[in-house]
Parts: C-alpha cells; sequence; structure tokens
C-alpha cells in the first residue's frame, strides 16, 4: 500500500534551503520516492498551516518511506531543511476503500 511524505513549511533561508534540495533530490529517486507535488504557494481553505510550500512525495509503502526518511544519505542533508523551514513532516499510509 503506497505510503506519502507530506511536508508543510514556510522557507526561512532560500539559501539554505536550496542546498537542502540539491542534496535531497538525489536521495528520493535512490530510495524510489516519486515527487508528486511541490507547491510553493499552496492555497489554504481551512485551518492555519505553517506556510505555503507544500511537498508530497510517494513511496511503494510506509517501510520505504521510512527506510529513505532514515537513510544515512538523506540524513546528511535533513538538517538543512529543519534548521531553514519552519513546519512540519508526516507520513501517511493511502487507504484501500474497495
Amino acid at each position: 500500500m503506497a505510503a506519502y511524505f507530506i511536508a508543510q513549511y514556510i522557507v526561512n533561508d532560500p539559501e539554505l534551503y536550496k542546498e537542502y534540495q540539491a542534496g535531497a533530490g538525489p536521495t528520493i529517486q535512490a530510495s524510489g520516492g516519486e515527487l508528486l507535488v511541490f507547491d510553493t504557494a499552496a492555497e489554504v481553505v481551512e485551518g492555519t498551516p505553517p506556510g505555503p510550500q507544500t511537498v508530497i512525495l510517494k513511496f511503494e509503502d510506509t517501510a520505504a518511506a521510512r527506510a529513505w526518511y532514515d537513510s544515512s544519505d538523506y540524513r546528511a542533508v535533513l538538517g538543512k531543511r529543519l534548521e531553514s523551514t519552519t513546519g512540519f513532516a508526516l507520513i501517511s499510509q493511502s487507504m484501500n476503500l474497495g
């Protein structure tokens, strides 16, 4: 069952965030992940999110998403995102409704 890494945040340090992007992209591809959404101006229809930037990655399953997130390659660049942004990230499983 597919799993999604969803991050929603505001970028406080664009230069450091660019470094994160350059390093994170290859780790996603190497882990079999797929970038589904990269939106810098998401339209809020309910609630108060931390910022306008939304990223959604798709992985084969939760184990694959966690393996990517916990990998040494991703951990090597993760600090740059955490330092350059304010927001949240989560891993969510898809549901089979049928």
